[in-house]
């Protein structure tokens, strides 16, 4: 255990010093008396235990007790003697190696298992329903050297009739996949047991064309495969796992492939009415003989590319159908087809391992995991940034949050994660400039359950994650838990300036941002700035007019809305398209993983630009927004058919009824908790409920309740003396006023207190303070008020005044403003009350 102490423990060697020093406590106490020998014979010891011989009594202590007499003497000695031993000193304290002095604390022990130095990974957990062939299924990254352009639809491409299994041969399918109904129970490595099928069917000779099938790996989708025709194929893609919807994400393998012949494929269940593959998308194909001799990777393929409506199916909810073909490159080759660039579970866990493992980048990337998903996969945190000169200067330091693949099929957002942390870790002096200016928090992969079974939206409990960010059930949705949670603390620590979730659209070009309308007049727009600045900065990918700031009633449970309402003013999410750019230079051409890669960066340079002390940028963006919003208002009118002068008040209008929807899809609505979780969610609640009503009001001391009972009784006074003036008039007020001013002079009284005050703060204030106010006074202003109150009353009319309108002094204070930019770390911060109103109304102060 201790190499270096093996030639001075010659004689005995413990087998651990845990165990030694409880044996030598136990026998001590008379609780162990089997026979040991003594202590390890280090030089230490040796040196101790030589000067002091009679302590050494037949390998133990206590059998001579009146050489000690002192039990206490005796047992602290023995703890000295423990814990000067090499073998029990701290393992948590680390030494510096030259002068041994001022020694740190270890780092923390990760509480689940983490990727190890030595290079292992931590392999996928699956549903124990799924199958998973044992092949390692992995691709090279590679960037097309020319633009690969949208496919222009000429009209005439040929819409195939939906054949089915009646008609056709099914040459693949999935034998039991749990669909609406079942729900998630347990994982393990490598999914179900037992021996994996082979479910492509079987060739009959070389002269046999039949493409065999396959997606039984990571992130694979495909549910059958029907042969309708020699080289025709209709597919059907699987639904998430535990629903029966959710049908965009496909990724699957081919082989027997044949090089002259145009095959067709047709996927026959898609769900969502409007796709990009409608004005251009192509999609990817990936050929293992490319890669292996020419080193080539994914790239853009297809022909006759057709979306359309399945009209042969009377479902409630219709199919739609993608058709498109194409030419393999090889005889004999193995391919690959995907919906977009894929990026697994394992990828992500590969580039981790190379950070981990890297001694510089190390310093200020700290990798922990945030907790397991469903299935028991990590869920990775990684904090970013330099180390700090002293406390002072890691408490000044902002945060900003980032978050990525909440829906799985969307692999465009980790390889925008991608390349956000390949720049962030860089030796780029701006890199070096933002760690030290910033605390990074980066959940790289909030889904690896999805991200593995091949899901395109949902998790394992069979919901779309980025809908339950304000759920109490922890472990039915743990990920969005934890960093909902690991949030709420970072703000309780520091400020928190901007928060990003990145996703991928598969119903728009480019790539663009979703935020949060701010009603604060004083920091009115400021949410528009970032977006702005970073199409700006990407001016041939980013589309600020494709961004929208519209807060809808089917998105309150996402990650941009709820840490909105939290305080993050800048809270963000990122759109990447599946499909290219309709911009400057990139016009109609298709992103590659560089241009995803490179937006990672363009969001640090537009951190940079955002946070200059220098708020030249920041001011021109804020004008130059006044002006555009100008313009959508006068726009939005003219197409009412209406005229306004907006000169001075056109800032007053809601920005919310300018912009339209950002829904449009069955994925914007939310399918409710699954049936096994609504019981566990209502239990909570009546937790919850049970515990409010427990809460019982704090017992009073009998000063506080003589207090209260007196002020009752000053109210009551108060009331009968009003009421009486009130029927004889200002004569009879002024005869019962002295009556009333003995009582209030009792210095046994207690405060009055009233929701809606008469004094204005200054009197109140000297009040307070045990200033004296003059009855004289006192009296005058009763007289004047009386007065004007009963030289407004109508004919017929009787107006009394209520003091007993309510009992409670305290005042809600004023929601603060929140002070100028930066922000406060705090944003629901309060200020003091405001100077009290005078109401026309009497109303009587006493104090004690």
């Amino acid at each position: 255990m201790f190499p270096a102490l093996e030639t001075e423990l010659k004689q005995e060697t413990l087998p651990d010093p845990y165990e030694d020093f409880m044996y030598h406590h136990l026998q001590y106490y008379g609780y162990f008396k089997a026979q040991r020998g003594g202590l390890p014979n280090s030089t230490t010891h040796q040196h101790v235990w030589k000067n002091n011989p009679r302590f050494l009594l037949n390998g133990s202590f206590g059998e001579r007790d009146d050489l000690i007499p002192d039990p206490l003497q005796k047992e602290k000695l023995l703890y000295s003697l423990m814990l000067n031993s090499p073998l029990l000193k701290s393992r948590q304290l680390l030494y510096d190696e030259l002068s041994g002095v001022n020694p740190r604390l270890r780092e923390p022990r990760d509480l689940f298992a983490f990727i190890s130095s030595s290079g292992s990974l931590q392999a996928p957990r699956w549903p124990i329903e799924c199958e998973v062939i044992k092949e390692n299924i992995h691709h090279i990254e590679w960037v097309p050297p020319h633009a690969e352009y949208f496919y222009q639809p000429t009209g005439n491409e040929k819409i195939p009739e939906i054949v089915g299994e009646e008609k056709g041969r099914v040459v693949y399918e999935l034998d039991s996949v749990p669909t609406e109904g079942s729900c998630f129970t347990s994982s393990r490595v490598g999914g179900k047991r037992g021996i994996i099928k082979e479910l492509a069917v079987t060739l009959e000779g070389p002269e046999d064309n039949t493409l065999l099938f396959e997606s039984r790996f990571e992130s694979g989708n495909l549910q059958k495969a029907v042969k309708v025709d020699t080289y025709e194929y209709e597919l059907t893609l699987r639904t998430d796992l535990y629903t029966n919807k959710h049908t965009q994400w496909f990724y699957f393998r081919v082989q027997n492939t044949r090089k002259d012949a145009t095959y067709r494929f047709t996927i026959v269940n898609l769900l969502k009415p409007k796709s990009l593959y409608t004005i251009g998308m192509k999609p990817l194909m990936y050929s293992q003989l490319d890669a292996n001799t020419h080193n080539i990777g994914w790239r853009r393929e297809g022909n006759e590319i057709k979306y359309y409506k399945n009209n042969m199916d009377d479902r409630q909810q219709p199919f739609y159908c993608l058709t498109w073909t194409i030419q393999f490159p090889y005889d004999q080759d193995t391919c690959f087809f995907a919906h977009f660039y894929p990026y697994t579970y394992t990828d992500l866990q590969c580039y981790l391992l190379s950070v981990a493992n890297n001694p510089i980048q190390s310093q200020f990337c700290k990798l922990r995991t945030l907790c397991r998903s469903l299935a028991g996969n990590t869920v990775y945190l990684l904090t970013i940034t330099n180390p700090s000169r002293s406390p002072q200067e890691a408490g000044a330091k902002k945060a900003v949050v980032l978050s990525a693949r909440v829906h799985p099929g969307e692999s465009n957002s980790s390889w925008i994660m991608k390349g956000f942390l390949e720049f962030i870790l860089s030796n780029s002096p701006d890199a070096q400039l933002l760690r030290d200016i910033f605390v990074f928090k980066v959940v790289p992969m909030l889904n690896p359950d999805g991200v593995i079974v091949g899901n395109y939206r949902c998790s394992l409990a069979g919901r779309d994650l980025n809908r339950h960010y304000k759920t109490i059930l922890k472990e039915s949705f743990p990920c969005i838990w934890y960093t909902r949670n690991m949030i709420k603390r970072l703000l309780e620590e520091r400020e928190v300036l901007l928060y990003c979730d990145f996703h991928g659209h598969s119903r728009k070009n480019n790539i663009f941002l979703y935020g949060c309308n701010n009603n604060d007049r004083k920091y009115w727009l400021h949410e528009r700035v970032f977006p702005l600045m970073l199409s700006k900065n990407a001016p041939d990918k980013f589309s600020f007019h494709s961004c929208n700031f519209k807060v809808q009633k089917c998105k309150e449970g996402t990650g941009r809305v709820v840490m909105w309402q939290m305080g993050i003013l800048n809270s963000y999410t990122m759109e990447s398209t599946f499909g290219g750019s309709t911009l400057g230079s990139k016009r109609d051409t298709h992103f590659t993983t560089e241009d995803l890669k490179s937006l990672g960066y363009h969001v640090c340079d537009t951190l940079l630009d955002f946070c200059d002390p220098d708020q030249t940028k920041f001011t021109q963006c804020l004008a130059e927004l006044k002006e555009l919003l100008q313009w959508e208002i006068h726009k939005k009118f003219n197409e009412l058919g209406q005229d306004m002068d907006l000169e001075g008040s056109w800032s007053d209008i809601s920005l919310s009824d300018i912009e339209s929807s950002t829904s449009g899809s069955d994925s914007s609505l939310s399918d409710g908790l699954p049936v096994h979780l609504l019981s566990i969610a209502d239990e909570l609640d009546q937790k919850k409920k049970m515990c409010k009503k427990k809460k019982k009001k704090p017992l009073q001391t009998r000063k506080q309740r003589n207090e209260q009972y007196q002020k009752n009784n000053l109210m009551r006074e108060l009331k009968l003396t009003e009421d009486a003036s009130d029927r004889a008039g200002i004569a009879s007020t002024l005869q019962k006023q002295p009556t009333f001013f003995k009582n209030s002079e009792n210095p046994s009284s207690s405060t009055m207190k009233n929701e809606n005050p008469r004094l204005n703060e200054t009197q109140l204030n000297g009040r307070e303070k045990g200033t004296s106010l003059d009855p004289s006074k006192m009296t005058t202003l009763i007289l004047t008020k009386n007065k004007k109150r009963i030289q407004s009353k109508k004919p017929g009319f009787t107006v009394g005044c209520s003091p007993k309108r309510s009992t409670n002094t305290s005042q809600e204070p004023a929601p603060g403003v929140k002070p100028n930019w930066p922000r406060s770390r705090y944003p629901t911060t309060k200020r003091g009350c405001a100077a009290m109103p005078a109401y026309p109304s009497l109303h009587i102060y006493t104090y004690p």
